[in-house]
């Protein structure tokens, strides 16, 4: 987008900040955010909140090695981890609730949430699952080696599957932002 989507303003406050803002509305209980090397603005956007910051030194890594960095910065102080992306804003602290009970049911499953037969974001993996991702290139490899062990949740929550790729993806996101503010 040519230029930090975690900056650009939701409402009034920046994404990433309405983002940790939800995760925590739902009742996660601890917050690694992965910043690159230029994250002072993104921790500043996020000052005031319980939120943990690990920095990934390389602006051209892949996500998983963002995740392995965050994995590594929790260690051993988690028994599941939910993969938030930043460019998911609209996802409710509802829909974040419900994965993690379903979690709850079965902690050995990979949930994930659908909207309308799609599959969207954030998935919730297992301690075990997600620590595959240091012997993978990615988590679509740890999803794709046992779908058994997936759950999909079906959400009537549209923000699972939208998604600030572009500018035309930013727009519709503040459009739809407003309408689950007016109710129209």
């Amino acid at each position: 987008m040519g230029r930090p989507k975690q900056l650009l303003p939701l409402g009034d406050r920046p994404v990433i900040r309405y983002c940790c803002e939800n995760i925590l509305a739902a009742g996660v209980t601890r917050i690694t955010v992965v910043i690159g090397p230029q994250g002072k603005e993104i921790a500043e956007a996020l000052h005031g909140l319980p939120v943990d910051f690990v920095v990934n030194p390389d602006l051209e890594s892949e996500m998983a090695d963002s995740i392995r960095i965050g994995l590594r910065a929790l260690r051993d102080h988690y028994t599941g981890v939910l993969i938030c992306l930043a460019d998911h804003a609209l996802t409710s602290a509802e829909t974040l609730r419900t994965l993690m009970e379903r979690y709850s049911e079965d902690p050995r499953k990979i949930i994930f949430p659908v909207y309308n037969g799609k599959k969207g974001h954030p998935t919730l993996f297992p301690k075990s699952a997600a620590e595959e991702i240091f012997s993978v290139k990615t988590l679509r490899d740890i999803i794709k080696k046992d779908p058994e062990r997936t759950r999909r949740i079906d959400v009537a929550d549209e923000g699972v599957v939208l998604d600030m790729d572009t500018e035309e993806d930013y727009q519709n996101i503040l459009k739809k932002k407003i309408r689950m503010q007016t109710g129209i």
